[in-house]
């Protein structure tokens, strides 16, 4: 049961309510009351709080606290009751000088502000049909960069002033804002920038900026022009005495010097369809075409052509489609964008991180996609390899009878935060074939040895990895490839292949340099004679390894007795005919590689790399038993390099590449392209072999639009 002071409190709480309903209602009285007399129903003590008259005696000493100004009006004046003020009535508000002049004329609704000199049109009277006062048009500014026209169909239109419809969310308008007020220059990276259609770094509606169709379809069209000028020394044999260049040349090996031209042109036309960035694109159809024009000098005969009598100057141009294929989305895996998709037709790939393996563009199909939250990235690919053009290096559509598969699976953060390792499985199948390249040399089988088609199958696995521990950054890749080799032209015989691959790359930043140390492995056979193929090949490689294109000896396809010692663009020394157009060859003296370097940022347009590389053969048995040679040393030499890469815009738009590099021969190379004096009793002496330090430069010029 309730106590008596809790019935108080309620007691009081409900008079407190029914009075202050009762002062509402009263209000509302007032409100529609004549405002000579006061309303009905209201009685003095109501009157009392609405309309307070003179201070009761309780009050007057609060009000005796603040007396009257002398000479002017009472601060406090009595009010009347609302219902009894006038037009006369009104109080005044000192100060206010915002009130609106009483002649000024006055909006009949609030639609809009009238603009200054602007008449309002009267109201219509009663019984007419409204105004109409249209809606409300806002300036549209432009898209930032270069947008084109829209392709979304509008669906709606604007039906009140409060709101606007605008289909094309990719096309909302930005204001003009220059932010540094220096008017936008062209050599600075400045914000806000209205664009044009040959503008490639701004925005643009042409390099997929800007869906070209509806609000999902994109398209990037990239033009580039690439140029490159390569000066460069590697050994050449001579030809017979009746065919060299100089009379009475004696020497098995001549002049090295050679010059190559090489121009590409390239268009490429990207379409895909999907939410920009955010998400896997579900479809997509590329085509590149590319031009090329190479030049080529020698200055030997019986380098250009096999045919002396065609001289030593070669002009090449070929066309081809380099890149074409589909691509669509087959599943979502996961709420995480996790999918699976394929890919069919002409493509890049790069089978690890470097590419010690295979890096290509050709025909194929890929499935390959994501999971847990992109973590873990899948590839399965099967290429049926094309022919390549010789001098180009550029797709045909003629069938190479090699086919390629492909296995891999990355995951990140391995073990350490920032480190993604990575497995994969290769399997190369090269069928028995014969093939002349374009300039008339024989690159099938390899002419070295035996002279008979051949098959060739080998399997690759692999493990590696790349990122970093800590500071340190980490680069590892092992292979251990087995197989078979129907006929191998050096060892004669069929041979089992076993080979090994290792490399090894170490870095650490500081600031703006990065100091780098590595070291690769492949190794070598042996005993060409004992049917085990112990060197280790590669199927179409192209490492970003230790100086990379600045190097040497991974620059320059270095000719030995028809085949290559080494190919353009490779670590491997692997004596094969071509590495695009031969096949694979286990049978070879295999490599070691110690590498120090660093690379450094000397401003945000310039990077320099140096690279100083030693290199000498796992094993020589090969080579001696290819050019009948005995006591063949292991030592290839030093081999030293510096590139620039300068890029004027701060982009890929434009840049130059620029690179030197030299071979300062040991032992062992000079055992195989040394030069002696013949007919004397000191050039038969083993230690008078000698052969000069080669040399290489290019320079390259990329444009990219």
């Amino acid at each position: 049961m309730p106590s008596r002071h809790a019935s108080s409190v309620a007691g009081r709480a409900a008079a407190r309510l029914g009075v202050a309903t009762t002062a509402v209602l009263a209000v509302l009285a007032i409100s529609t009351a004549p405002a000579s007399a006061a309303p009905r129903g209201l009685t003095p003590e109501l009157m009392e709080m609405i309309a307070p008259g003179e201070p009761t005696e309780e009050e007057l000493p609060r009000v005796r606290k603040h007396p009257q100004p002398s000479g002017g009006d009472s601060l406090l004046k009595p009010v009347s009751p609302f219902w009894e003020s006038g037009p006369s009535d009104s109080a005044e508000v000192a100060g206010n000088d915002d009130l609106r002049d009483p002649h000024e004329p006055r909006p009949n609704f609030l639609d809009r502000p009238l603009e200054p000199g602007e008449v309002e049109t009267p109201a219509a009277p009663l019984g007419d049909e409204p105004l109409d006062f249209g809606l409300v048009q806002y300036e549209r500014e432009p898209p930032l960069g270069f947008s084109g026209k829209s392709g979304v169909a509008p669906t709606e239109y604007q039906e009140s002033a409060h709101f606007v419809p605008r289909e094309d969310r990719w096309r909302i308008g930005f204001p003009y804002w220059d932010r540094y007020d220096r008017g936008h220059p062209l050599e600075e990276d400045y914000p806000y920038k209205e664009g044009h259609w040959w503008d490639p770094y701004n925005q643009n509606v042409l390099k997929g900026d800007y869906p070209i169709i509806g609000q999902h379809t994109f398209m990037n069209l990239t033009v580039s022009d690439l140029v490159l000028n390569d000066f460069r020394q590697t050994p050449v044999g001579t030809t017979p005495f009746e065919s060299t260049v100089d009379p009475h040349q004696e020497e098995f090996f001549g002049d090295p010097n050679q010059y190559l031209y090489s121009h590409f042109m390239l268009v490429n036309f990207d379409l895909q369809h999907g939410n920009a960035g955010f998400k896997p694109i579900d479809w997509r159809l590329r085509v590149e075409s590319v031009f090329n024009r190479n030049i080529f000098q020698a200055s030997e005969l019986g380098v250009v052509y096999p045919d002396v009598r065609r001289g030593r100057r070669r002009t090449r141009d070929f066309q081809a489609l380099d890149q074409w294929f589909v691509e669509a989305k087959l599943a979502d895996l996961g709420p995480d964008y996790d999918f699976l998709s394929v890919r069919a037709g002409s493509q890049l790939f790069v089978s690890d991180f470097r590419g010690f393996v295979f890096k290509d563009v050709n025909r194929g199909v890929r499935l390959f996609g994501t999971r847990f939250a992109n973590r873990d990235q899948f590839n399965i690919i099967y290429f049926d390899q094309t022919e390549k053009d010789t001098n180009s290096l550029l797709n045909t559509f003629d069938d190479r009878s090699q086919n390629t598969l492909v296995l891999n699976y990355f995951r990140q953060d391995l073990v350490y935060p920032g480190f993604t390792g990575l497995i994969s499985f290769h399997y190369n199948n090269e069928q028995p074939s014969t093939k002349f390249d374009s300039n008339g040399f024989l690159v099938r089988p390899d002419p070295a040895g035996v002279y008979r088609p051949h098959q060739v199958d080998a399997y690759y696995l692999g493990i590696g990895g790349d990122g970093h521990i800590g500071r340190v950054n980490v680069q590892t890749q092992f292979y251990q490839v087995f197989g078979n080799d129907s006929l191998n032209p050096i060892g004669g015989a069929k041979q089992t292949i076993n080979a090994q691959m290792a490399a090894l790359e170490l870095s650490v930043d500081r600031d703006w340099v990065r100091f780098r140390t590595s070291y690769f492995f492949a190794s070598g056979d042996s005993d060409p004679n004992d049917y085990k193929a112990e060197g280790f090949d590669t199927i179409l490689d192209d490492p970003i390894f230790a100086g990379g294109e600045f190097s040497y000896w991974q620059r320059q396809g270095i000719r030995l007795f028809g085949v290559n010692l080494v190919q353009n663009k490779s670590l491997v020394p692997n004596l094969r005919s071509s590495k695009t157009q031969g096949q694979s060859n286990f049978v070879n003296p295999g490599l070691h590689l110690v590498n120090v370097g660093m690379d450094v940022e000397v401003t945000p347009k310039l990077k320099v790399i140096t690279n100083a590389n030693y290199l000498w053969f796992d094993q020589t048995e090969v080579l001696e038993t290819f050019t009948f040679q005995g006591n063949i040393k292991e030592e290839i030499g030093t081999d030293l390099s510096i590139g620039m890469e300068y890029r004027p815009l701060h982009n890929d738009n434009v840049i130059f590449v620029l690179g030197y590099a030299a071979l300062i021969p040991d032992q062992g190379f000079k055992d195989l392209f040394g030069q002696t004096t013949p007919f004397t009793l000191a050039g038969a002496q083993a230690d008078a072999i000698d052969t000069d330090t080669k040399h290489a430069a290019f320079v390259e010029m990329a444009l990219t639009y």
